[in-house]
């Protein structure tokens, strides 16, 4: 979007389908998804203000479901794990992955734009949620993202884990047996084993494998 556009009923609707909700006030919805650049020159609330809230409401989220999905876990892993869920790269991927942008109300061309707007996206519309539906909903947001990105954490875990340590990376390894891929990866004289749907999805399930297996060990 851009300064000569408004919100009809038909991006509306778009809007919360690519969130995943429906708003009762509207007009939250459309602030969450307003830049400063457009409230300036048109009047009006930005998203700043609800990033601020959405980012306190990600990281009580984030942290609560981490405590509870991983009892085993000590706390440098569940803080490095949170780290990866809120990080700039994880929000400016889940930004782009919904497509979230193109609802964005902004003035000027989209190179003026930068990567904090992508990134901070997301925790707008999270807060916008939080006041809307309160945390239940926020959580459901923030569930139907975090999820189909926790995989991928352990494979970028499992890295940082072996960089840090021997200063080389781990080795993957894929086959296909009877329809499913198996994959293998091996580091620090370890190895961890995985099978999925995709090689990607083998790969995400054996690095879960060798990255606890690596943690537990030291």
């Amino acid at each position: 979007m851009n300064s000569g556009e408004t919100f009809s009923k038909r991006l509306i609707e778009e809007a919360e389908g690519a969130i995943g909700y429906t708003f009762k006030d509207k007009a939250l919805l459309k602030s969450s998804f307003t830049h400063k650049s457009y409230s300036n020159a048109n009047g009006g609330e930005n998203n700043e203000r609800l990033e601020f809230l959405g980012d306190a409401v990600l990281e009580i989220i984030v942290s609560e479901w981490l405590y509870a999905s991983r009892p085993q876990a000590e706390e440098g892993e569940l803080t490095a794990l949170r780290q990866q869920y809120v990080s700039k790269t994880a929000l400016k991927n889940l930004c782009k992955k919904a497509g979230f942008m193109r609802f964005l109300r902004f003035t000027g061309g989209r190179q003026n734009l930068g990567s904090k707007t992508v990134e901070s996206l997301p925790e707008a519309i999270l807060g916008a949620i939080y006041l809307d539906g309160g945390m239940e909903e926020a959580k459901k947001f923030v569930g139907r993202f975090v999820s189909s990105a926790d995989a991928e954490n352990y494979k970028s875990l499992l890295q940082e884990y072996v960089q840090k340590r021997t200063k080389q990376t781990p080795r993957y390894s894929v086959r296909e047996e009877n329809g499913k891929y198996l994959a293998t990866v091996q580091a620090m004289d370890a190895e961890g084993e995985g099978e999925g749907e995709s090689k990607q999805a083998a790969e995400f399930a054996a690095a879960e494998k060798l990255y606890r297996k690596l943690t537990e060990r030291s």
